[in-house]
């Protein structure tokens, strides 16, 4: 690990840390309070690949669904209007609603081929927002004077990584330039994060192999055929089998990568010194 000791990770002039988990267990929430102490430089993952690796793509949809409708077509043809996506730190709906939902298309669904392509386009620009890691500590530093580094990374890191594998090309890079943080929940949180995820269906993104598993079960269980499924019943139906698809894999990536916090504890925090102290027990505790 970037910190061997407790005392490595407290004497640190420069602190660096990357946040992984489910979405929903306190990453966003302890990477804005750190960085409003004002020496803590935040890269957000999710806000990476909608800007720099999706939002031509992003874009792109949009105007097709303009170019549909006759008024606005003319517009964009003679260059009178422009259409981008209003995407921020706080709101990544543009990079959701681009991933979509597979199904009927009178729902709102896309079909699975067009799903699955987009889902590649988004394991693609994961993994490179993830390599960007070390250019974005480099320049919070060099540009901005920025002494300490969070990475605020999205749920799906443990689809696109072998933790079992030291030689893993994304985990060796990541594990070079910070402290790999995983921020665990219980079953009560578990079961939270079903119940929030029910009241509003988000599209996430899946590891191929078990998109393809979800959605085969889906079809032979549900008795239907591609263009009848409701897209918002299947990724309420799957969610919970990625949330336990996920977190052996968590796991693992704390226990060969990094160090183990709990979202309670997360939840607990006041400030960057209790933040240091929490991190200094991890450390102590994983080493």
């Amino acid at each position: 690990m970037l910190y061997s000791t407790a005392e490595d990770w407290r004497a640190a002039p420069r602190k660096r840390v990357l946040f992984f988990g489910m979405s929903g267990l306190g990453k966003t929430h302890v990477s804005n309070m750190l960085r409003a102490a004002g020496d803590w430089f935040h890269y957000s993952i999710d806000y990476r690949i909608g800007t720099r690796y999706m939002g031509e793509y992003i874009t792109d949809n949009a105007k097709a669904e303009a170019m549909k409708v006759p008024f606005l077509r003319d517009l964009l043809l003679s260059d009178s209007i422009y259409i981008g996506s209003n995407i921020s730190f706080d709101n990544l709906t543009p990079v959701s609603t681009y991933l979509g939902k597979p199904g009927d298309p009178t729902k709102g669904g896309l079909p699975i081929a067009e799903y699955r392509r987009r889902q590649e386009q988004f394991r693609l620009a994961e993994i490179h927002a993830l390599l960007d890691t070390e250019y974005f500590v480099d320049r919070a530093e060099r540009l901005y004077g920025y002494p300490h580094f969070i990475c605020d990374t999205g749920g799906s890191i443990c689809e696109w990584v072998d933790p079992e594998n030291p030689k893993d090309p994304v985990l060796s890079e990541l594990n070079k330039h910070a402290l790999m943080v995983w921020i665990k929940g219980d079953e009560a949180h578990t079961q939270d994060l079903i119940r929030r995820f029910d009241r509003a269906p988000k599209p996430m993104s899946y590891q191929p192999a078990f998109l393809d598993r979800v959605w085969d079960q889906y079809l032979a269980e549900k008795n239907c055929a591609e263009d009848q499924v409701d897209p918002d019943d299947f990724i309420r139906w799957t969610y919970a089998q990625a949330l336990a698809h996920r977190q052996p894999r968590y796991a693992a990536m704390a226990q060969h990568w990094g160090i183990t916090v709990t979202a309670d504890q997360i939840a607990a925090l006041r400030d960057a010194t209790d933040f240091d102290d929490l991190i200094a027990g991890a450390i102590a505790a994983q080493t």
